[in-house]
């Protein structure tokens, strides 16, 4: 019963794990004095990844970048920005397994003659959503990249915490950029 309780409370702790920063890179040539607005590229999304909050869910991202940028001095237009801000998402469903045991999960199964078998399975023991958002800062008159940022984290379940968690992840990002 022991190693069963371990499992689910670090698949718990897991699966509420703060976002990571995971990579960041700043162009050798970026000058972020000689920029004073910025705009976003439009979001597009393909196939089956179009939830019911998926408009939501990116006005609370653009919401946290604005806020961010606005506080190093950018200024957001809808024509002729300066800067173009990408926001790249991925989300994938992975489902969280452990191998069972025999002296945890039942006693071998007898099948005649004496011959005790127990074979090893993976079960099931919960699911979670894992998301990646990777933003790119772009010099719009020479469309060039000037900054890359990626996020890695688990998803909370709760609709209601996903506000919270994207300015949390957004300032997280906004820690790295070269701009302070």
């Amino acid at each position: 019963m022991k190693p069963i309780c371990i499992i689910l409370i670090a698949s718990f702790l897991f699966a509420c794990s703060a976002p990571r920063v995971l990579d960041v890179s700043t162009a050798p040539e970026a000058d972020f004095s000689k920029y004073k607005t910025f705009a976003f590229y439009e979001v597009t999304a393909l196939g089956d990844t179009i939830t019911e909050g998926f408009n939501e869910r990116i006005g609370y991202l653009k919401k946290a970048i604005t806020a961010e940028m606005g506080q190093r001095q950018f200024k957001q237009v809808n024509n002729n920005a300066d800067l173009l801000i990408n926001i790249g998402i991925a989300i994938k469903l992975e489902v969280q397994t452990r191998e069972t045991d025999w002296r945890t999960d039942g006693m071998m199964k007898y099948m005649g003659q004496r011959n005790y078998k127990w074979e090893s399975k993976e079960i099931e023991v919960g699911r979670y959503r894992r998301g990646a958002i990777t933003l790119h800062i772009v010099d719009a008159a020479k469309n060039h990249m000037l900054w890359t940022a990626t996020l890695r984290g688990s998803l909370p379940d709760d609709s209601t915490k996903v506000a919270a968690f994207a300015q949390k992840g957004i300032n997280l990002l906004y820690k790295q950029f070269p701009v302070q």
